[in-house]
């Protein structure tokens, strides 16, 4: 029988905070200098608190990328299910990407960054994009793109054109002026003229 009360538990609301605090420290400081002090210290709790919820720095930027990619991946199974025009879906699923790229940069930046470095932050990041590229092969198919595995097909263009969205709005995070709108006005646009033609 599961629990009647939904609301989270007081160790969930802790992790959470532990998560939130890693995100606002990753602002200001990399991946490799973040530390578990700083992590505490900013969640309001002691170093060996920490311990009780995450093993490591390494676990907490897991934990926050996993956090993050969660929304991502609801994002690609809502645009499985839009059931409007195809340029139209593709337009909301850059949108909303560009959303979540503007509310959690610095994470989405960690992620990218500390994928090689990390394997299970690089296997959560590149399921993702994968899981996001099998959704827009989907779309593409619905453009009239052909359905077959050469390097025309919607698959290979779907997965090429995710890893240049990855890359761009990751490049416009990273500039001084931080430029999403352009950068996904940019990548509608890439889009748009593959499956227009």
């Amino acid at each position: 029988m599961g629990r009647r009360n939904a609301a989270p538990s007081k160790g969930d609301l802790r992790e959470q905070a532990l998560l939130d605090a890693a995100e606002e420290l990753l602002a200001h400081t990399s991946p490799e200098n973040l530390t578990v002090e700083a992590i505490a210290q900013k969640a309001g709790i002691s170093r060996g608190s920490l311990y009780f919820y995450f093993g490591s720095k390494h676990e907490v930027l897991a934990a926050l990328v996993e956090r993050t990619v969660r929304t991502i991946r609801a994002h690609a199974d809502a645009t499985a299910r839009d059931e409007s025009a195809p340029v139209e879906a593709m337009e909301r699923a850059v949108r909303a990407t560009e959303e979540i790229w503007r509310a959690h940069s610095t994470v989405m930046r960690a992620a990218v960054d500390y994928s090689a470095l990390h394997p299970v932050v690089g296997a959560a990041w590149s399921e993702t994009v994968e899981r996001f590229a099998r959704t827009m092969t989907q779309v593409l198919r619905g453009a009239g793109i052909p359905d077959d595995d050469g390097p025309d097909g919607a698959s290979a263009l779907a997965e090429a054109l995710c890893w240049m969205t990855e890359r761009t709005f990751y490049r416009a995070s990273c500039a001084p002026d931080g430029d999403l709108g352009r950068a996904s006005a940019t990548i509608c646009e890439v889009w748009r003229r593959v499956m227009t033609g």
